[in-house]
């Protein structure tokens, strides 16, 4: 499984690992986009098993320890300390890590997944190609060219083999034109809202992985925390909803759903919405809990979800009004 992860799950993998004291002063160090795309894979990650979350511990200190011989040692160091440690894994790391320190042409071209390199590659002129594969490491050169039509394979072979010094302004263009696609790929793929995705996914996702989640986010950027919860609704916030929206909201509600929900709910909000039933419909809930005896989280937390469901259903009707944050209504 660690090998399926991305790095950006890798980084958030660490981060949960080593948790939220040592993890904070790391986040001050990152900008507000990187932030956010790591809280998103934080709350979309999922469990690890140990094993594979030991695997990414190890891959972590192994670059750790490679860039730290690159600054001391130079490359050739780096590679054959790191050889004795992680074996073929060792050119790997380094060239990762030279990917993002040299400014040698294509430099770019390592740290992405090269079949995406491969897609842009397949259309150029074999010259071309030629031309790319000149400037790469040797290995991820040879991933290349086997992903190539043979007759293709042939000739980018013949051309890197006859290869000439190229004029640097070509290197230049070429590298241009490639990079700038990748990057527009990159872009269309990306994240243009985190906060508003992670909003979404948190809607999406268990009552227990919610709470967690923004609970660790506090802690490390309340300000942040405070945005997303502007986006959302939690089944605890239905304490701020005013009382003519809450009633509404309650009479499309079943009884017996209304009363699993409660069964989690803390004593104000409990108060809040038996304010804003009818006796009958008091009575009636209070019977519902009484008859329910024992019930799984997962049920209460199911419950309450659809019922946050609801109010999201209706505020984008318009048959209720939720005011977020400092969001002011005018009468």
């Amino acid at each position: 499984m660690s090998a399926q992860l991305t790095r950006a799950q890798k980084a958030a993998a660490v981060l949960l690992a080593v948790g939220t004291d040592r993890a904070e002063p790391v986040l001050r160090f990152l900008g507000e986009d990187e932030v956010e795309q790591l809280t998103v894979e934080i709350a979309t990650l999922g469990d690890i098993p140990q094993r594979d979350l030991d695997g990414v511990l190890r891959e972590f200190q192994a670059e750790a320890l490679a860039q730290r011989e690159l600054l001391s040692g130079g490359e050739a160091h780096a590679r054959e300390m790191l050889r004795r440690i992680r074996g073929a894994d060792a050119d790997d790391i380094v060239d990762r890590l030279l990917a993002t320190a040299h400014s040698e042409p294509f430099h770019f071209l390592r740290v992405h997944d090269p079949a995406e390199v491969l897609q842009h590659l397949r259309d150029e002129h074999p010259q071309t190609i030629a031309l790319v594969l000149a400037h790469l490491p040797a290995r991820l050169g040879a991933h290349l060219v086997a992903g190539l039509e043979h007759p293709v394979q042939v000739e980018v072979a013949s051309r890197l083999a006859t290869l000439e010094r190229a004029d640097p302004d070509v290197v230049s263009r070429v590298e241009s034109a490639l990079k700038e696609r990748l990057g527009e790929v990159k872009r269309r793929s990306g994240r243009r809202d985190g906060v508003k995705e992670l909003a979404e996914l948190l809607h999406q996702a268990d009552r227990g992985t919610e709470r967690s989640i923004l609970a660790d986010l506090e802690e490390v950027d309340p300000d942040l925390a405070e945005r997303v919860r502007g986006l959302m609704f939690l089944f605890e916030d239905l304490v701020t909803v005013d009382d003519r929206s809450l009633q509404e909201v309650l009479r499309a509600v079943e009884t017996q759903r209304l009363a699993v929900a409660l069964k989690g709910a803390s004593d104000g909000l409990r108060a809040v919405i038996e304010r804003n039933l009818s006796n009958r419909a008091r009575t009636a809930l209070e019977e519902e809990i009484d008859l329910l005896g024992p019930v799984r989280v997962s049920e209460v937390e199911e419950a309450q979800s659809e019922i946050v469901r609801l109010v999201q259903r209706m505020e984008a009707e318009g048959t209720i009004v939720i005011t977020r944050g400092e969001e002011e209504l005018i009468g």
